[in-house]
């Protein structure tokens, strides 16, 4: 994996290209195309190609909404691996030896994730050989739990 950029003022912002570039212009359009509904065309020379422009709309706006609820699904899977994280390293200041506890900031998202399902006791020798042998893998991670936590919360 490569470092990203360091992050500045003019380079925070993420944009998802099929979020800003598709579905926010494909309903804009939507938007347009029905206010535009409110105004009957002048002559019904264009009443065939108004009807194939307005298929064409609906065709990109059904499209459009089926990617926004994947990419809100995404989004908000993002945002829970966030407060794992956050939760996962608290508990990590708990029950991890102090041998260990200086090297919390080198576990991965990935780690962290799936790391979650281990019970308390078992975390921390296997805390010990993810990090050791750079399992960054979630599902052979969570693999190797024995003793499995559950997590219901999950989005």
């Amino acid at each position: 994996m490569s470092t990203p950029e360091p992050q500045n003022i003019s380079n925070h912002a993420k944009f998802v290209p099929a979020f800003h570039f598709f579905v926010l212009p494909g309903l804009a359009l939507n938007l347009i195309w029905a206010i535009c509904g409110f105004f009957p065309l002048a002559g019904n020379t264009m009443f065939g190609m108004r009807v194939l422009i307005g298929h064409f709309v609906n065709l990109l706006v059904a499209i459009a909404l089926i990617l926004l609820a994947l990419l809100a699904r995404l989004f908000a899977l993002g945002v829970q691996d966030r407060v794992i994280r956050l939760e996962e390293r608290l508990r990590y200041q708990q029950l991890l030896p102090a041998d260990l506890r200086p090297r919390i900031g080198e576990f991965t998202i990935n780690q962290l994730v799936a790391l979650r399902f281990a019970s308390d006791t078992e975390l921390p020798a296997l805390a010990r050989k993810v990090l050791d042998s750079q399992v960054n893998n979630r599902k052979a991670i969570k693999q190797m739990v024995v003793n499995w936590r559950a997590d219901y919360q999950r989005v």
